[in-house]
């Protein structure tokens, strides 16, 4: 059985037994009625719970860079408008002020216990001197014998020897003269005062960590995900002769994933000489294109991670194997040799500059095993250059290593920390397209031919580079998703041109480079400079030329094209591609580029950024107008297309954007707020024409299909997906004069949301399997929208002029069997009982009212409570449990709460509905059914948290927080609060939820009023619980959540005692009584009444009732041996008394009084717990409790406590006992002698 259902100790004329929890007070009503007697000062403060309880911060973002990133255009799309608002605005934190008191997050750990006892003297006791003496001759005796003579002092018990020779201690004055007992006592009582420890608790060892389940941590600040980061400088680059002018680029591959994990990074090392060959073509040079170092980025370390470095020149006449030819076989050393051929190629190499100098060519490529750096697998010296030798090893022997490097794992992949190593690369490669073929294997090596070079550079950790060159960091590109939001305004594009077939061309069409554009317009003139340049040039381009390869009709790229994406995307803006033929010999009437075909890329299509790969047809000639809008699979009348319009043109286009998701399910739910709040009808949705008429409809069904949205992108786009669910519930659209209630569509897309992230990303979570970038979201991210969107025009559409016609939420009389909840519909245009549509909210409800009879004196209730129906309530604050269970049944019957209006600069009948999120969101999850309620019950804290910071935020916003806890809230919003929590404590989804979380927001008394839901139905669950202990303990750690708050003593009101005592302690005769510790011979009631667990006691100090009752039930010898109970029950209260102990608020005298009051019920429930304390370790049939305190003549030891307890309530290990650190005798024996200390400042 169940040890909380067996007892009723609560007093003999208490007729409400302990496991039964007491109605409390109303605490506003007890507040008023008894002012604080006490002058200002720490008692003072004690009384009263703090006004300023509440702080609004708002913390300025941390900005990687000078200065945001943010678009430079003045007309912002809407995409890009609300991504800059989530990025860009401060976090808005609101936190409890005194909240470092609460043990939340100020614990009595182990650490700070160590901290507490630096200070302290060690005591040293004359036994344990004596005994290390003893210990010590017996060491000297073994080494040689002295004399007794010689013999320094040791024990006084050791020999009659030590005791002669001993040198006599210091005379004691006055020790035999008469001295006053009154003066004796003063004097130790003085004694005792000097070098007192404040804090007594804090020494005694700290509480079990492992039943602090109150303990929450501050969410991280939410920031760009970084992986492992390492830096390469590239220092020099050399070759055995220097003709002309090469450029290098950067970038990680991953060759078991076949991907390419970062962007390019280029850099110039060339001479000035050789840079002055192209200046010509480069005028200006932007600062930011002058980098020989940068910082990349690693998530998912691997063992096939490559640092890919490619080169390329000047393009010229001739194929890669030609114009590496003088490469290979010439060197410096031999200039006099062949002091004419280059004088010769350096000519030739100068006029190909001048002009060829904007085209390029590809040259030669190496890669360096990244492993090789941070670890000892590849043999790699990091003090020595790479020679050739050990780049020869390092390619050749790869497969035998394979097996190795695999045995090694990811784990040894830790690019964090390694030895900075300069590396000397001396081979390149002839410059092949198929990359990742001649990286993953080390056969096809040997067939390439080799360059001599010499390639310096530096691979280290980041470090701050003093010098005037700046440092980029490029971006990456995991292998594997990342689970993280986005926090800063991204919108680059990357385009991949990867191969083109000509071969069925006609004519002369060989040196083929494609020239890159980002057009705004179908005219020339509309190309937009946004494609970023590579090194030693300008910061950015118009257009962007692919590396050419000689006398070639199918050529494979492998360029990368970046740009920036435009803030405002019109259906306008395209990616056009121009092919030429580059003529490499200058000809008489030749032109240097003849383009030979045209293809494009519409980038906005039905509200999406196109992305993707491509596989394209070409135009022989020139688009025709208008060509923009579509897409080059479509057959033009009268154009002619390369191979009978097929896709002979290959490219990959990449977004790294915050502002688009490209995921359909999301681009489609936004695209259609957007539509809404811009008020841009019709729209073209694919096949879909969307309208006034079925915008609605469309919109939630977009919301109901987020949940086959990939995850990755649901959470990169998290903090503006849950900012547009809000807003749609917060701000209801207006929809052809129809305020258009989504507040339940958009809920139950926030559920199965907030549930999916946290049931699929289980490594983010807290101790208390709470999601971190959930809970970051709530506390750094979340406001309210402060905003209303914007109203739509009343020009040029007259279905605006008619009025406003609120819709109704309607629910059905039928209740859900596992809620007991009536189910919501669907929102109706109109009320069916109404002969004509309302022209405002007050004459719809007048109208409701009078055909069903509906009592709106402050929340829409159906008829059943309509005053003089069966059911009718009078409308007050709930402080009772009855009010608290009408308030439930209210709630489940109550319409949606009436939507306020606010006016705008618009036309004046023109309205924005406006609602409070707390509110919606107490009443969406009330009337949830089926999964969505099963995912939000999930979650519960996740909605909690959201609530709360909403109710704050709105006491803020309204300045409400100087008004009176009754006036905050209206009542149906407290009765949809009481139906949640009754509704969570019948499933007992999650016990965190019911947290402390209300104290600064709602009433007190209703607060306390849900506590005592919780706890009576956990009660009532325990007569058919299979495991009664388990609810016991959930029921344990609810009271020490709820009892962890910084403002605890206050909302116990300490002042609010009986009677005080004569006597801090009882008489020894009453500890004989059997029915009551103090109750026997004690005249005074007041006296028993304070240190009894009465029912005025419980009420006045609920919460410290509740906790003082739960450890008396657990405590009764038939709970004897759930060791887990007592721990739980003990280990709260040592935690919250090690609080108190510890709290600065509580270092005045007559304060500590005042709290040692709230536990002096404490003192019987240890005096009545001898019969453990006499022999806890004892597995003898367990004696009645009353009668252990009574003195058994038989009893050898006379009544004594047992040498076992005496050894564990001196912290003492046990014998023949286990050891274990958490000694019940010890703690509740210092608990209840603290208690006793503080209260006696009252009385003396």
């Amino acid at each position: 059985g169940s040890p909380q259902l067996s007892k009723k100790r609560a007093g003999a004329h208490q007729p409400v037994p302990l496991t039964e929890v007491v109605e409390p007070v109303d605490y506003e009503e007890y507040v008023s009625s008894h002012p604080p007697g006490a002058e200002p000062g720490p008692l003072r403060q004690l009384l009263e719970f703090p006004s300023d309880d509440l702080e609004l911060l708002l913390q300025e973002r941390e900005c990687a860079t000078i200065e945001p990133p943010v678009p430079e255009e003045d007309s912002l799309d809407p995409r890009v408008r609300d991504a800059l608002g989530v990025y860009t605005d401060n976090w808005l934190i609101i936190q409890r002020k005194y909240q470092r008191y609460s043990t939340t997050q100020t614990p009595h750990n182990s650490e700070r216990q160590r901290e507490k006892q630096k200070g302290l003297v060690k005591q040293t006791f004359e036994l344990d001197e004596a005994a290390i003496d003893r210990q010590d001759e017996q060491d000297d005796s073994k080494r040689h014998s002295v004399s007794l003579d010689d013999t320094p002092r040791g024990s006084w018990a050791s020999s009659i020897f030590d005791l002669k020779n001993s040198t006599p201690d210091a005379l004691l004055p006055s020790v035999l003269e008469r001295t006053a007992a009154e003066d004796m006592d003063c004097r130790n009582a003085e004694n005792r005062q000097q070098c007192r420890h404040a804090d007594l608790l804090g020494l005694y060892p700290a509480p079990d960590e492992d039943e602090a389940v109150e303990r929450c941590t501050i969410p991280e600040v939410p920031k760009e995900h970084s992986g492992q980061r390492i830096m390469v400088k590239c220092l020099s680059l050399r070759f055995e002769i220097e003709i002309e002018p090469i450029f290098g680029s950067l970038a990680l591959y991953d060759v078991r994933e076949k991907k390419k994990i970062s962007e390019d990074f280029h850099f110039d090392l060339n001479s000035d000489q050789m840079k002055s060959l192209l200046r010509p073509h480069s005028p200006h040079v932007a600062i930011s294109t002058l980098a020989r170092s940068t910082i990349f980025s690693i998530t998912y370390p691997s063992p096939d991670i490559f640092l890919v470095i490619k080169l390329e020149k000047v393009l010229q006449q001739g194929d890669i194997g030609e114009c590496c030819e003088p490469y290979m076989v010439m060197k410096e050393s031999d200039s006099t040799k062949h002091k004419e051929k280059l004088e010769k190629l350096r000519a030739q190499a100068e006029q190909m500059c001048t002009r060829l100098g904007r085209f390029r060519m590809p040259f030669a490529w190496t890669a360096i095993h990244l492993l090789n750096i941070v670890s000892s697998v590849g043999g790699l010296d990091r003090s020595d250059s790479d020679s050739d030798t050990e780049r020869k090893g390092t390619w050749n022997e790869r497969k035998k290593k394979g097996f190795e490097r695999m045995s090694v794992g990811e784990d040894m992949c830790n690019f964090a920390n390694f030895r900075p190593a300069t590396l000397t690369v001396t081979n390149f490669f002839k410059q092949v397209s198929s990359l990742f073929m001649h990286i993953s294997d080390s056969s096809v090596l040997p067939q390439c031919r080799r360059l001599s070079s010499q390639l310096k550079i530096d691979i280290s950790p980041p470090y701050p580079d003093p010098r005037v060159r700046p440092t980029k960091e490029v971006l990456e590109f995991p292998a594997r998703y990342v689970y993280t939001p986005h926090t800063t305004y991204r919108n680059l594009l990357y385009v991949y041109p990867q191969s083109v077939n000509f071969s069925s061309r006609q004519g002369s069409v060989r040196n083929i480079a494609v020239k890159v554009q980002f057009m705004a317009g179908e005219d020339p003139s509309q190309a937009m400079p946004v494609i970023f340049g590579k090194s030693s040039c300008a910061e950015f381009y118009k257009e962007a030329y692919t590396p050419v390869i000689y006398h070639n009709k199918s050529p494979e790229f492998y360029e990368e094209v970046k740009m920036k994406i435009p803030a405002n995307l019109t259906d306008n803006h395209h990616l056009l591609f121009t092919f030429y033929h580059i003529s490499c010999q200058p000809k008489q009437n030749t032109p240097l580029e003849t383009p030979v075909g045209y293809t494009w890329i519409p980038l906005m299509q039905h509200g999406r950024l196109r992305t993707g790969s491509f596989s394209l047809p070409v135009s022989v000639e020139k688009p025709p107008p208008s060509y923009s809008v579509l897409t080059p699979d479509v057959q033009l009348p009268g154009m002619k297309w390369v191979d009978n319009h097929k896709g002979v043109f290959n490219v990959e286009v990449k977004a790294a954007s915050s502002v688009h998701t490209q995921d359909p399910h999301l681009d489609k739910f936004f695209t259609l707020v957007y539509v809404l709040e811009e008020y841009s009808f019709p729209f073209r949705l694919k096949d879909v024409i969307i309208t006034e008429a079925n915008v609605e409809a469309e919109l939630k069904a977009s919301m109901g299909a987020l949940k086959g949205a990939l995850l990755d992108t649901c959470v990169r786009f998290l903090h503006q997906l849950m900012s547009k669910l809000i807003l749609l519930i917060v701000h209801p659209p207006v929809i052809a004069g129809q305020i258009v209630n989504l507040g339940r569509a958009a809920f139950e897309a926030m559920a199965l949301l907030v549930n999916q992230i946290h049931k699929n990303l289980e490594g983010n979570q807290d101790h208390h399997g709470r999601n971190s970038l959930l809970s970051s979201y709530i506390h750094y991210c979340f406001h309210l929208p402060t905003t209303e969107p914007v109203s739509p025009p009343a020009v040029g559409a007259a279905s605006y002029d008619l009025p406003i016609q609120y819709a109704t939420l309607s629910r059905a009389t039928a209740r859900p069997s596992s809620l007991l909840l009536s189910r919501s519909k669907s929102l109706s245009n109109s009320n069916p009982d109404l002969a004509s549509t309302p022209a405002t909210p007050d004459e719809e409800v007048q109208r409701i009212i009078g055909s069903k009879g509906i009592d709106r004196s402050h929340s829409w209730v159906n008829s059943a409570y309509a005053p003089g129906c069966s059911r009718a309530v009078l409308r007050r604050n709930l402080n009772s449990s009855c009010e608290l269970k009408q308030a439930s049944e209210r709630a489940c019957n109550r319409m949606s709460a009436f939507i306020e209006t606010a006016s705008i600069l618009c036309p004046p009948s023109r309205q924005i509905a406006k609602k409070l999120l707390h509110e919606e969101l107490a009443l969406q999850w009330v009337v949830s059914t089926s999964t969505v309620r099963e995912a939000s019950l999930q979650q519960a804290w996740f909605f909690f948290q959201l609530m709360v910071k909403s109710m704050s935020h709105h006491l803020f916003l309204s300045s409400r927080l100087d008004m009176p806890r009754r006036q905050r809230f209206p009542d149906r919003f407290v009765d949809d609060i009481a139906a949640l929590v009754c509704a969570i404590s019948a499933d007992i989804a999650n016990f965190m939820v019911v947290n402390t979380l209300f104290y600064d927001c709602l009433l007190l008394g209703f607060v306390f009023n849900l506590i005592r839901s919780y706890y009576k139905q956990i009660n009532n669950k325990l007569h058919t619980a299979q495991s009664p202990s388990s609810l016991t303990a959930l029921r344990m750690d609810f009271i020490r959540i709820v009892c962890s708050h910084e403002h605890y003593v206050t909302l116990n009101l300490p002042c609010a005692t009986l009677s005080p005592p004569a006597s801090p302690s009882p008489s020894t005769s009453s500890t004989t009584s059997q029915s009551s510790a103090f109750s026997c011979h004690v005249q005074d009631q007041g006296v028993v009444s304070m240190f009894e667990l009465s029912v005025p006691f419980r009420q006045q100090h609920f919460l410290s009732g509740l906790l003082l009752a739960e450890l008396s039930l657990i405590l009764e010898p038939d709970g004897e041996g759930v060791f887990f109970l007592h721990k739980k029950a003990i280990s709260a209260l040592h935690s919250l008394l090690c609080s108190h102990d510890a709290d600065p608020r509580y270092t005045d005298p007559q304060v500590r009084s005042h709290i040692a009051q709230l536990y002096l019920p404490l003192i019987p429930i240890v005096m009545e717990t001898l019969a453990q304390l006499h022999d806890f370790t004892d597995t003898s049939p367990q004696r009645v409790r009353h009668a252990s305190v009574l003195v058994d003549d038989s009893d050898p030891d006379n009544g004594t406590i047992s040498q076992s307890v005496a050894m564990a309530i001196a912290g003492s290990p046990l014998p023949n006992s286990k050891a274990n650190p958490f000694t019940l005798p010890s703690v509740v024996s210092t608990c209840s002698l603290t208690t006793v200390n503080n209260s006696w400042y009252e009385y003396e």
